[in-house]
């Protein structure tokens, strides 16, 4: 979920030209939706609730979601769209702000939770909740979309182990460590570091996450702080919706360190879509924009317009560049040539972001992604493991090495006080 850090490009991804045609490729598409029709697409990280929270009174029903929405919403999730996509299961996330206090973010996660079930309630014959691996492939069976939760933000915990158990009794099944903001344990990718990594509390959060049976999601967080979490995790991690940084250098995406490790691993790096992760021209577009905005409040203190004029002209000046499918593809094939075909699966961040590629404005997107795909060689086998093979192999992981502590006392550590850092 990055719809908040992204806040300030709104402006110029509205100005931008027209989408880009695409050219159909209708037998690989074609052949994608039958595989998928086998085997359900999981994808990671989808901002549904939060979207509904911020713009529609955080009600299911304030928009019909049995009708496409690209239209008439700025929405790029709906039923019909899901359906086109091949959807098969949705981790929905239950993101809220790391600007929150942690008791505000712990009240708040537990209200995007009763989102996602009361979407899933207005739509029975389309969502069911899962939280297992079975779940999902007996809901794909039956023709709906399973639909799981994922926390976005290890802050909504309170640094309390208790609370981590009531979010995952409530149907959580992964946590992202960090968001945007370096944590009271665990350092983030977009921020200072404070820790070098897992803070000791941080390391009994995962060891609490293993037992539990809760996948830990090491999108958002430092390079530190994902090798931490593999050393101490017995269990397979997750990346819900992150890329290559070899491919394009965002701190958000994962280095080639780390995805050699996912063999020994056995994780899973899901790529998003993000443009600023997947194009290196968008990056160093929003680079040299956020360096312009900076430049102009230093010579324009107290003078928000002429800040806002200010940029305008510079956006018009300089276009905001678009990424495309083949961006993704490049980001899906560097983590398939590190880290091998078992290790990559997809997390669009769809209604998490205010851009997409062009050709994956929606959930419907799927398709033409697995063609692009198809078209470079990849094989039928390849497609399954990607769409969803690989994250239910990882869910079985995390559900094994939980059985394997299920005689174990819940974790009582606290968070230390004395020595934490200013």
């Amino acid at each position: 979920m990055i719809r908040t850090i992204l806040l300030t490009t709104v402006a110029a991804v509205l100005i931008a030209g027209p989408v880009l045609a695409q050219s159909p490729d209708v037998a690989g598409e074609a052949r994608a939706r039958r595989i998928l029709e086998r085997t359900p697409l999981i994808d990671g990280h989808n901002d549904l609730p939060w979207a509904l929270r911020q713009g529609h009174g955080n009600d299911p029903y304030a928009v019909d979601l049995t009708a496409n929405l690209d239209a008439t919403t700025d929405l790029h999730t709906d039923i019909p769209r899901l359906r086109a996509g091949g959807v098969g299961g949705q981790f929905w996330s239950v993101y809220v702000p790391a600007t929150l206090t942690p008791t505000e973010a712990a009240r708040e996660t537990f209200e995007q939770i009763d989102t996602v079930k009361r979407i899933v309630a207005a739509h029975p014959d389309t969502f069911e909740l899962a939280v297992t691996a079975a779940d999902v492939e007996r809901i794909h069976r039956r023709g709906r979309i399973a639909s799981l939760i994922g926390m976005e933000g290890g802050y909504s915990i309170d640094d309390s182990l208790g609370l981590l158990r009531e979010f995952f009794d409530a149907g959580a099944r992964y946590i992202t460590l960090t968001h945007s903001r370096t944590t009271t344990w665990a350092d983030s990718a977009t921020d200072a570091p404070k820790w070098g990594g897992l803070s000791p509390f941080g390391e009994q959060v995962v060891r609490e996450m293993n037992r539990l049976g809760m996948m830990v999601d090491l999108s958002h967080v430092s390079e530190d702080t994902m090798m931490d979490a593999m050393r101490v995790s017995d269990a397979p991690v997750i990346f819900s919706h992150s890329s290559a940084r070899a491919v394009t250098g965002h701190a958000r995406n994962v280095p080639d360190s780390v995805l050699r490790l996912m063999p020994e691993d056995g994780g899973v790096v899901m790529v998003t879509f993000v443009p600023g992760f997947v194009s290196e021209t968008v990056r160093a577009w929003n680079a040299a924009r956020a360096a312009e905005d900076a430049r102009l409040k230093s010579l324009n203190p107290g003078n928000p317009q002429a800040v806002a004029d200010g940029l305008t002209a510079w956006q018009t000046a300089h276009p905001i560049p678009h990424a495309g499918i083949a961006d993704v593809v490049a980001h899906i094939q560097h983590v398939r040539d590190v880290a091998g075909i078992d290790h990559v699966g997809l997390g669009g961040d769809f209604d998490g972001v205010d851009a997409l590629p062009d050709g994956l404005e929606g959930v419907d997107g799927y398709p033409r992604l697995l063609a692009a795909l198809i078209a470079n060689g990849w094989t039928d086998a390849d497609i399954r493991k990607l769409a969803g093979e690989n994250v239910l192999r990882v869910m079985r992981a995390v559900e094994a090495v939980a059985e394997s502590r299920k005689g174990e006392r819940p974790n009582l550590a606290v968070i230390a006080v004395e020595g934490a850092p200013e």
